[in-house]
């Protein structure tokens, strides 16, 4: 077996040049996204969210896009959560898209806020009937007993709401990442990646740069 650092691999499916690139980061961010679901990755919305405390503690997990627009990407969860409470604490957030097959990352940085009532509750009702029962059962993040009783939870929750609606329970609902940073990571030969970097100016335009890999 190969020892850890000898695992590699050179990539040379694509470039990214200026040329090539949208001036609007969304725009690229939609052709790459065709393109991820045109190759059939699968969970092709996962992604990884990173926060930090208000200690500067950062964290990190795979969350799924909900959905993007010119506005930012949105993604839902448990308020109460540890991710939900370093968002309260520290309202910026990165998050990260790795499409291995196609070689490419990108990364979005921005500050967080929440989404509209209406919008939680959309999806929320959007989701199958186990999903919506665990959003009630599940206190995330928290320490529980065992694997039972969460079972029981969730027992509990389909009987109360046998004969009524599910609704989305207040602790659950979605947050918006509204971009100010945005880099496209185009795996090249020889570590010699195309890195292209776009940030918002105070006058609301996208200013594009290139990064040496």
């Amino acid at each position: 077996m190969s020892s850890i650092a000898d695992i590699r691999k050179d990539y040379k499916l694509k470039a990214l040049t200026e040329q090539q690139a949208k001036k609007d980061p969304i725009d690229q961010f939609s052709q790459w996204w065709e393109e991820a679901v045109a190759a059939e990755i699968e969970e092709v919305n996962a992604m990884t969210l990173a926060t930090a405390s208000s200690t500067g503690i950062p964290d990190a997990r795979i969350v799924l896009l909900k959905e993007y627009d010119a506005n930012g990407f949105v993604f839902f969860t448990n308020y109460t959560s540890a991710k939900g409470q370093q968002m309260e604490e520290n309202p910026h957030a990165t998050l990260v898209f790795f499409w291995k097959e196609l070689e490419r990352q990108v990364r979005i940085s921005g500050r967080v806020e929440r989404v509209s009532e209406e919008e939680s509750d959309q999806y929320y009702n959007s989701r199958p009937e186990g999903s919506r029962i665990g959003a009630w059962a599940s206190p995330q993040s928290q320490v529980i007993e065992s694997r039972e009783w969460l079972d029981q939870q969730d027992q509990q929750f389909r009987e109360l709401f046998r004969s009524k609606p599910i609704l989305r329970p207040p602790h659950w609902g979605g947050y918006r990442v509204k971009p100010v940073r945005i880099e496209f990571w185009q795996g090249r030969s020889n570590r010699l990646h195309d890195r292209l970097y776009y940030t918002l100016n105070q006058q609301g335009s996208w200013t594009m740069e290139r990064l040496a890999p």
